[in-house]
Parts: structure tokens; sequence; C-alpha cells
């Protein structure tokens, strides 16, 4: 479905998907509180990164999952705007060969759940 597609998804469509919608998904999609605990995160990005999701949920996402985000350029954005949607080139490299991702940051201080999607 277009609308879901990598770049035009919306951080409230993300928000109003239910699982097995947000599971479907054909790239990573992780939302997190603004306390950072994890409480999405979704069977493509469970895939991908080699992570069970009941490993995750729960847990806090920069210090915890995905230490190699804690910088300036993702886990400090979300702190910094609390309005955010932008797409940035990165490399994953904690735990796994490097690889070229991209990023896309989303944040809206009325929305309960900060969302980073992950395209590999």
């Amino acid at each position: 479905m277009k609308e879901a597609s990598f770049e035009a998804v919306t951080l409230s469509a993300l928000e109003a998907m239910s699982v097995e919608e947000l599971d479907a998904l054909p790239y990573g999609a992780l939302g997190f509180g603004p306390d950072t605990i994890v409480q999405r995160y979704n069977a493509t990005e469970a895939r991908m990164s080699g992570l069970d999701p009941s490993t995750v949920v729960g847990v806090p996402f920069f210090d915890a999952v995905a230490q190699c985000m804690n910088n300036f350029m993702v886990a400090q954005r979300f702190v910094d705007e609390p309005q955010l949607d932008e797409i940035v080139p990165y490399l994953l490299t904690l735990r796994m060969r490097p690889t070229k991702v991209r990023l896309r940051l989303l944040a809206d201080p009325g929305m309960p759940r900060h969302y980073i999607l992950i395209e590999r």
C-alpha cells in the first residue's frame, strides 16, 4: 500500500496500525515513548536485526538495543526536535557487519510515541 511506503507513511498512520499491519511493513519500524522504552517492534526489524521482539520491547532503545544510534545524529535529535520527520543515511555497526541503511526519524509532541523506520 502506497501510503505505508517508507517515505510516505505518517506518524498517525503508524500509531493506528495493528500489530499485524506493522509487522507487514517491508521495512523495520519501532516505536518508543519519551523515556526511550521500546513499545512497538515490528517483525521485519526483528528478522533483519536478528533480535527477538521479546528481548527488545520494554527496554531503553538507545541505551540497550541500539547503542550505535545513541549519538547526536539520532538520539539527540529526539531530545532537541520535538517535531521531527527526516530521512537520514546511516551506517549500522553494532553486532553486525557495517550495513548502510536509511533511517526515518518521526516525532510529534502530540503523539505518544516516537518512531524510527529502518530501510535496508
